[in-house]
This record gives C-alpha cells, structure tokens and sequence, in this order.
C-alpha cells in the first residue's frame, strides 16, 4: 500500500543544478527509520547516494557526491528531496527514492519508487 511518488529529474548541462522530491503515500503505519536516494546508471550496480535517518538525523553521502548533494526530510510528510549542485555527467541515472520503515520486533520493510531520469550533458 505505500507508494513513494519521485519527481524532479530532467537534462541538464554539467554544472547545473537539479532537486529530487519524493513523497510518501498509502498506509504507513510503522515508523519511519530512514529515507534515502539511490542511483543506477546503464551497465552498474545500484549504489548509495545519500540517506536521511530518523533517529538520529545524521545523513551519510557516498564520496562521489558529498560536498555537492544535500539530502533532507519533511517529516510531517514522509517525504525526502535531494539537491544535487554541480552535477557531472558521471551523475547520469535513474535516481530511486528509498524508504525503511520499523516493524515490530525491530524488523524492517523497504520500499522503492519507480525511478526519475538524470541526465548531465558535458
């Protein structure tokens, strides 16, 4: 029943700027434990792009973007959005918004958006 909803994605020339949103809806009735952003560009593996937790509001950021990528979280919402700055044509990919959700007895459930495409010209 939850649904992740991802916008934001487009063409730009290397140097711009884009930001994601994704917002959350259905029946969340468990709390949320993080949010985050992945990527997967043609031919690679899904990585880590930036991940918001709730517990202790700490973001982590893989290297290749810390410095130019902000993630941040509206709670009130259960939504997530990424600013990304200075974008290079290696950050080229279908971007997935990624959400963890506690269940009881400490497990966890995920869910993905469907993907929005970015696209950084040189």
């Amino acid at each position: 029943q939850v649904q992740l909803a991802e916008s934001g994605g487009g063409l730009v020339q290397a140097g711009g700027s884009l930001r994601l949103s994704c917002i959350a809806s259905g029946s969340i009735i468990f709390s949320v434990k993080d949010m985050g952003w992945y990527r997967q560009a043609p031919g690679k593996q899904r990585e880590m792009v930036a991940v918001a937790v709730t517990r202790d509001r700490s973001t982590i950021y893989a290297e290749a973007v810390k410095g130019r990528f902000t993630i941040s979280r509206d709670n009130a919402k259960t939504a997530v959005y990424l600013q990304m700055d200075s974008l290079k044509p290696e950050d080229t990919a279908i971007y997935y918004c990624n959400l963890h959700l506690w269940q009881v007895g400490g497990q966890t459930e995920t869910h993905w958006g469907k993907g929005t495409l970015v696209t950084v010209s040189s």
